[in-house]
């Protein structure tokens, strides 16, 4: 009797686990014929790929020579997003597009390996390999041009190894951060005491290496500082969504593409940039105050904290462009990897807000940048789901680490060895 009980529990996983490979082949089949439908044959010359044969190419160019693009206004992107830019060079017997494109499928498919490992483990589900696994295609092609993908898996490898590994945690997170700065973000949520010592020392020796390194190896490491000080309100961010409205008031303002994106230029705009900056500020007081208030944490507060974190950084951005959605699915993802998560509710509305923003984007960006009723009712629903999901996210992780449970439902503290490694806690 006990060997048919645990046997069944093992077919039942094996049979979830083949039937979410069954669809991720599926799913990125399409993907990849969408990309390829909807661009020239073989090249992946359209509009959504345009930034990958065109611009990203263009980028590698300069980076085989040493140098970042300094005097290239659409660069403004951290050092670390040069090896990224230059790994299809791994692929020699392909062209830039293949290589890049096959590289991102690559890593797709290792963050859904991850999730997948992560959701067998006791205490865990495999809802989270599930999410990433179905809602990524709500993108459509989207993600298979853009190297969103790539820096997702820092964060998303770095959170799953927080409970093994705090070395691991904080170097991942470091390296995530100097290719696109948010991964940094998960770390807000490490355990207090010797854990988050053990991940913040290995995330500034990792870090400080790394751009070390970078620097060495490469001219002009800084000069996306430069560029990022003059971007403007994008469109599809959420002051963009409030000047788009301002349009059918009679607000002169007009969309006009500069570094790298569709922004509103015009009265009022600084300041609107500056306010969005504001809101940014006040969300990492918000985190930090948070950090100092929490109490209790469980083996999902790590996961739950990283994602409150990166939806409010998203939603007070003067940026958020379509791929910031990967982001979010890939953090939720971890989340739902935990029966201790508080942010469920969290996900689904994220799910909700990708499905809108595929439709904004590539379906009617046109409506989008015409600010037309139609534009502004998508910016609107997206925007709107972001914000409550940022609220809500960080509504429920502060309620659940706001007091100490009683002792007969206390989570022995998680705290990482001398070698840096966290037991796992199963509760």
């Amino acid at each position: 009797m006990n060997a048919v009980k645990t046997t069944a529990p093992t077919t039942d996983r094996t049979h979830r686990l083949l039937a979410l490979a069954a669809a991720w082949l599926a799913t990125r089949a399409l993907m990849l014929w969408l990309l390829l439908h909807n661009s020239a044959p073989l090249l992946g010359h359209g509009y959504v790929a345009r930034e990958v044969w065109r611009l990203y190419h263009h980028w590698y160019g300069v980076l085989v020579h040493g140098a970042f693009p300094a005097h290239d206004h659409l660069w403004q992107y951290p050092p670390g997003a040069g090896p990224v830019l230059l790994s299809p060079a791994l692929l020699p017997g392909m062209t830039y597009f293949q290589a890049f494109v096959t590289l991102t499928l690559a890593t797709d498919a290792v963050i859904a390996l991850a999730l997948s490992r992560a959701g067998t483990r006791p205490g865990r589900t495999l809802l989270g390999a599930a999410l990433w696994v179905g809602g990524l295609p709500l993108m459509l092609h989207v993600p298979l041009a853009r190297y969103d993908v790539q820096v997702t898996a820092f964060a998303v490898l770095s959170l799953l190894a927080s409970s093994r590994s705090t070395r691991a945690y904080g170097a991942l997170a470091a390296l995530g951060g100097l290719v696109k700065v948010w991964p940094a973000l998960v770390l807000l949520g490490a355990p207090k005491g010797r854990a988050t010592r053990s991940a913040w020392t290995w995330a500034a020796v990792a870090g400080a290496v790394s751009l070390t390194l970078l620097s060495a190896l490469f001219t002009s490491p800084f000069a996306f500082l430069r560029q990022q000080n003059g971007r403007g309100v994008q469109i599809e961010s959420l002051g963009g969504t409030a000047l788009a409205l301002a349009t059918h008031a009679g607000w002169p303002g007009q969309v006009r593409y500069q570094y790298g994106s569709m922004e509103f230029t015009g009265p009022h705009v600084r300041t609107v940039a500056h306010l969005m900056l504001g809101l940014t500020a006040l969300a990492f007081a918000l985190l930090l105050l948070w950090r100092l208030r929490a109490r209790h944490w469980t083996p999902a507060t790590p996961y739950d904290a990283a994602l409150a974190a990166v939806l409010l950084f998203t939603v007070t951005s003067r940026v958020i462009s379509p791929q910031y959605m990967i982001w979010l699915l890939g953090v939720a993802a971890v989340c739902l990897t935990s029966r201790h998560t508080v942010q469920r509710p969290v996900a689904v509305l994220i799910l909700l807000a990708t499905a809108i923003s595929a439709v904004a984007y590539p379906a009617l960006y046109s409506e989008v940048k015409g600010c037309t009723w139609t534009g502004c009712g998508l910016m609107l629903a997206r925007n709107g789901l972001l914000a409550a999901a940022a609220v809500l996210s960080f509504v429920r992780l502060w309620r659940s680490t706001a007091a100490s449970p009683p002792a007969q439902l206390r989570t022995p503290r998680v705290a990482s060895d001398a070698r840096g490694v966290v037991p796992p806690v199963h509760a």
